[in-house]
């Protein structure tokens, strides 16, 4: 048995998706640090069951993301595990950008800006999934601090050029990315960059 490694390189602002085996693991790298990545994932066999962010913090007990978190599906069956992270948290309650959220927080001359919204819709389209497969996402990287009052907020990331983080798929998964476009807030640094997806499985 030997292993096989896939790399792509996404762009600044770009998506990206693939089936990822069971057991094969997907390392993300932020290339250039302090850039968002948006994050679904699907049973490949079946994408109507799909992570499920209520699950997956009720289970772990932290809204919080590191080493050692299992991404939950809405059946409450493990999707993929967490098994690496140089970065120490990662949020999983602030959403992903769209026309309409930055037209309400940042103004009406922001619509026309891309959102990962379009990102997850455009490439879910390619696997047969619509406006009504999206859940609430996983922002690898994203800084969402909560404060005593439970506002939350959206400040500096705490990654750096490099790091990574890896996960282990406890089943064949289908993962959608959107590399966040958000230029209004510090999530990417005011400037998205290119990150990094790495696959590595078991190959005959």
């Amino acid at each position: 048995m030997s292993t096989s490694t896939q790399t792509a390189v996404v762009p600044a602002r770009a998506a990206w998706s693939a089936v990822i085996s069971a057991g094969g693991t997907l390392t993300i790298t932020d290339l250039h640090g302090n850039q968002a990545v948006d994050f679904l994932v699907y049973d490949a066999h079946d994408t109507s069951v799909r992570y499920s962010a209520p699950d997956t913090v009720h289970a772990q007990g932290n809204i919080f993301l590191t080493t050692g978190s299992v991404l939950l599906s809405s059946e409450h069956t493990p999707l993929m595990t967490v098994t690496a992270d140089e970065v120490g948290r990662h949020d999983t309650v602030g959403g992903a950008c769209s026309k309409e959220s930055n037209t309400l927080r940042y103004g009406h001359h922001t619509w026309s800006q891309h959102a990962c919204v379009d990102n997850f819709l455009a490439e879910g389209a390619r696997h047969g999934l619509g406006k009504r497969d999206l859940v609430s996402n996983i922002n690898w990287y994203m800084n969402v601090p909560v404060e005593q009052d439970g506002t939350l907020g959206i400040v500096d990331g705490l990654s750096a050029p490099g790091r990574k983080l890896s996960l282990r798929a406890e089943r064949d998964v289908l993962v959608l990315v959107s590399n966040c476009p958000q230029i209004n807030n510090p999530c990417n640094g005011f400037d998205p960059t290119a990150v990094q997806m790495t696959i590595t499985g078991a190959a005959a």
